[in-house]
């Protein structure tokens, strides 16, 4: 079979398959009462998956190497990363909603790449000096993974935004550390300890703040009374209106699996970096030297290094992080596929200007 053929065959087969993909988690979303919509949707994003991995596969044997060497191959890897991630991410989440969201990126990419790119920039070509090295499967791939797995967790936590349209909520359960666990707010108190101690303070919980006291009148203790208070904070969250109970547990869903999927993309990050260094080291003697594309890749770093700090240390969940992630989507795409196409640099596949 001619190779060729079969690439430009699968390349278009996975954009009518993500199309239809995408359709079909839209059409579950709207529709929740046909659930086999999203269960076609989840078929859709296996296939695109394979198909993808098949056209890279065939375009290594074609090329006689790793199929990293131009934006066009790249932007194919990073369909193929997004897609694996989100399967792991639905599988993970047992939501179908996830494909809401990556779906229709993944869906853009390949039509950028299909229709959007010149011949020229879609046709292999034999590598230049620089990249005939073993580096080119380990920091590439690595790095597009990382890219990959960034982009889903970002793309999550503007689900969450959305789910919670905005509101500053508290969740439970969702990040690792100081202050990352929502206490429930009931804590008991016998009769004679209302007076000697003062109240508990008020737990946040979607837009109010509660806490408990216990007394029956004769100092033993054994009626636990709830009172339910509202501070300042919580009645301006209480102005909005208020989420039903799916909304907050989809969105604690989104954000928990947000949460550990950049967890996931962060360390590849730093690997792929490591390794970049060394590969310029050894074919332009310096492990940095301050090309757009490496600003760029550590401008990333802190930008999700900081997030998980946020989150780890800080005990950062909901709004605020999720703001940071989106944040962070914008980054990655600057370094991901700015600076390649708008800028001359050692890293760059081709500019428009």
């Amino acid at each position: 079979m001619n190779l060729v053929v079969l690439q430009n065959w699968l390349d278009n087969a996975s954009f009518a398959i993500l199309f239809l993909t995408m359709l079909m988690y839209w059409g579950g979303a709207a529709f929740p009462n046909l659930p086999y919509l999203a269960a076609l949707g989840t078929a859709g994003m296996a296939i695109a998956n394979l198909s993808i991995a098949t056209l890279l596969g065939a375009r290594w044997i074609e090329a006689g190497y790793f199929p990293l060497s131009n934006l066009y191959e790249s932007l194919f890897f990073l369909t193929w990363g997004i897609t694996a991630v989100h399967l792991i991410a639905e599988n993970s989440s047992r939501s179908r909603l996830v494909g809401v969201a990556t779906a229709p990126v993944a869906m853009a990419i390949t039509a950028f790449a299909t229709m959007t790119l010149p011949s020229q920039m879609q046709a292999s070509e034999p590598l230049v000096p620089a990249l005939k090295s073993n580096w080119l499967m380990m920091h590439v791939s690595v790095m597009m993974l990382s890219y990959s797995a960034l982009m889903v967790g970002s793309l999550l936590a503007i689900a969450f935004l959305i789910v919670t349209r905005g509101q500053n909520i508290q969740l439970q359960g969702s990040s690792v550390g100081t202050g990352g666990y929502r206490s429930n707010g009931y804590r008991l108190h016998k009769a004679s300890e209302l007076i000697s101690q003062p109240p508990a303070p008020a737990v946040e919980n979607n837009g109010f703040a509660r806490f408990e006291t216990s007394s029956n009148g004769n100092g033993n203790g054994n009626i636990a009374v709830l009172n339910l208070v509202t501070t300042p904070e919580s009645q301006a969250v209480a102005s909005a209106e208020p989420l039903s109970p799916q909304r907050l547990s989809l969105a604690e869903t989104l954000d928990n699996i947000s949460y550990r999927i950049i967890g996931l993309g962060f360390p590849l990050l730093t690997i792929g970096i490591i390794a970049g260094g060394v590969w310029a080291n050894e074919a332009w003697g310096s492990y940095w030297s301050w090309d757009p594309k490496e600003t760029w890749a550590l401008i990333t770093w802190l930008v999700f290094a900081a997030y998980l700090h946020a989150r780890i240390t800080r005990g950062w969940q909901g709004r605020r992080p999720a703001i940071l992630a989106a944040t962070g989507l914008l980054v990655v795409w600057v370094c991901y596929l700015g600076v390649n196409l708008l800028g001359k640099g050692l890293h760059s596949y081709g500019w428009f200007f």
